[in-house]
């Protein structure tokens, strides 16, 4: 039996990666290991814990000793390695403990698998990334899989460097790896300190929205669901030492967006129509705020057959009635210590 390492995969996109890769490969072993921080809930893989081909391990990728030990225990024939500290505004306010986990945690995990990978025919490391990582564009263009670094957050400059050690770890020793660098995520089981799910909940209860700026910023948008889809595409099939990209074709202003989200949310709640567009706060702008992220994702389509399988709106609706539908999840994952960093950072605004 092959054995893959999903690492963070009780995060949000780890979740519905170790779920596609349990469901759709009963005869290999899936172990996930997350560390379990405020943003990890083995709450959102309740329906495949008990799979015979599941395996949870909790550890942290910072602990280098514990990642060989790992290793030593699993024998692993790959890593999709999504584990990582990753909101912009945590990384403002506490930038060493993204080095420590997006470089630190990163590089422990190409030496176990330099270490354990003497004969490296079938063996694959698969690092996710984030567009992040390119910068900020102007009103023109798209960011392609040559486009040069340009990161501009801690958060992004971490996830930077761990690209590079990545690349750096291929053409020195060797290792077959593989990188995507995907645009925002959307989906289920998100945690609510990113824009959509802390927006539908705010909705819910009534509480204002604050949006940076102006709203101005333009964001590329990619279903969750479709994104491990592509990252299970590019684990079998994508060449050894490449880049993808993986985006959604779905560019919209922040403000925008939000607009939208509110017209559905008073739809689906029964509210006047307008009731949660008055819950529109605009508030100052995130320090180093990019202006516009967007994806071109031609490379992967044309050679590994990907696109995205929802158009935005349809793939807006889903979301938003996962999380009407799964209130209690919210409920728990809102409490203690995210409510009281974000009661926190509001007050700072």
């Amino acid at each position: 039996m092959q054995s893959i390492l999903i690492t963070g995969g009780a995060g949000f996109i780890g979740s519905h990666v170790v779920r596609l890769f349990v469901k759709q490969y009963p005869d290999c072993r899936i172990v996930n290991l997350d560390k379990l921080t405020y943003a990890g809930n083995l709450e959102n893989l309740r329906d495949i814990e008990d799979a015979p081909n599941y395996v949870f391990e909790k550890g942290d990728i910072v602990d280098a000793e514990a990642m060989f030990a790992l290793f030593e225990k699993y024998q692993f024939d790959g890593v999709i390695h999504l584990a990582a500290e990753s909101h912009v505004d945590r990384s403002i306010a506490n930038p060493m403990e993204f080095i420590h986990t997006n470089l630190v945690g990163t590089v422990n995990l190409l030496n176990a698998a330099r270490h354990f990978w003497k004969d490296i025919s079938g063996k694959r490391f698969y690092h996710i990334s984030t567009d992040e990582v390119y910068g900020s564009l102007g009103d023109e263009g798209l960011f392609t899989e040559t486009t040069a670094y340009d990161p501009r957050s801690p958060y992004s400059a971490a996830k930077a460097s761990s690209d590079h050690f990545v690349r750096a770890w291929h053409h020195t020793y060797g290792l077959p790896v593989v990188i995507s660098n995907c645009s925002n995520n959307y989906g289920p089981n998100q945690f609510p300190e990113k824009l959509l799910p802390l927006f539908i909940n705010n909705i819910i209860n009534s509480k204002p929205l604050p949006v940076y700026g102006k709203g101005e910023n333009v964001r590329d948008w990619l279903y969750v669901i479709d994104h491990a889809r592509a990252i299970d595409l590019i684990y079998h099939k994508g060449q050894i030492g490449e880049t993808y990209n993986i985006g959604g074709h779905n560019e919209w202003k922040n403000i925008d967006l939000i607009k939208v989200l509110c017209k559905i949310m008073d739809q689906k709640l029964s509210r006047e129509a307008g009731t949660s567009e008055k819950l529109i706060t605009y508030v100052k702008d995130r320090a180093g705020h990019d202006m516009r992220y967007a994806i071109d994702a031609s490379k992967i389509q044309e050679e590994l057959g990907w696109k995205p399988s929802l158009q935005f709106e349809e793939g807006l609706s889903k979301t938003i009635d996962w999380y009407l539908a799964n209130k209690a999840w919210m409920d728990n994952v809102t409490s203690g210590e995210y409510q009281n960093y974000y009661t926190e950072q509001y007050e700072k605004r």
